[in-house]
């Protein structure tokens, strides 16, 4: 196992990508932040409030589940299914232009599940995608607008983001996967 952001870094790296969010989208009004469930949410948050320091503006902030968007959900209907989680999205998102918050961008499968997802909500002006980790290996064509960090990975290790609100300490390790 090893740690390639500790909570020292990861605190830079959210304020520095909460300076690329003000800079990139001058004028807040129409910024909304969602948070993929789990690790999408708290990081959405710490951002807003980041944002809200930066700039004295409360910009709304939402959290999205995409459990039942997911592409693999019934692909093994023998077994334990997932357990679906609240999305609580308390503004309306038609005009809006959308932050999409994730801890990890790997494959897109997640991303594409969230987009689907929103869209059921409404239609924003845009949607920007911000993620703390980009390890690689796309399956879909997605790319994100704000990146924490680039972390070239191989198909044999995991990427582990841990967060204080849900993990109780805050850093990013890259583990060697365990056989199936």
């Amino acid at each position: 196992m090893s740690v390639v952001i500790d909570a020292a870094r990861m605190g830079r790296t959210l304020a520095r990508i909460a300076h690329e969010v003000v800079e990139r989208n001058r004028g807040l009004d129409e910024v909304a932040f969602v948070g993929i469930r789990t690790r999408g949410v708290p990081l959405a948050r710490r951002i807003v409030t980041t944002i809200g320091e930066l700039t004295n503006h409360q910009v709304a902030v939402g959290s999205l589940d995409i459990t039942l968007y997911r592409d693999d959900l019934m692909r093994h209907p023998v077994g334990p299914q997932p357990v679906v989680g609240r999305t609580d999205i308390p503004f309306a998102i038609d005009d809006h232009r959308i932050i999409l918050v994730d801890d990890v961008l790997y494959t897109g499968r997640t991303v594409r599940a969230a987009l689907d997802a929103l869209i059921d909500f409404g239609r924003p002006r845009t949607i920007q995608l911000l993620v703390l980790i980009d390890r690689g290996h796309r399956e879909l064509p997605i790319k994100a607008d704000y990146v924490g960090k680039n972390l070239p990975t191989s198909l044999k290790e995991s990427v582990q983001v841990r967060l204080v609100e849900t993990d109780g300490v805050d850093e990013v390790v890259v583990e060697e996967a365990s056989s199936p």
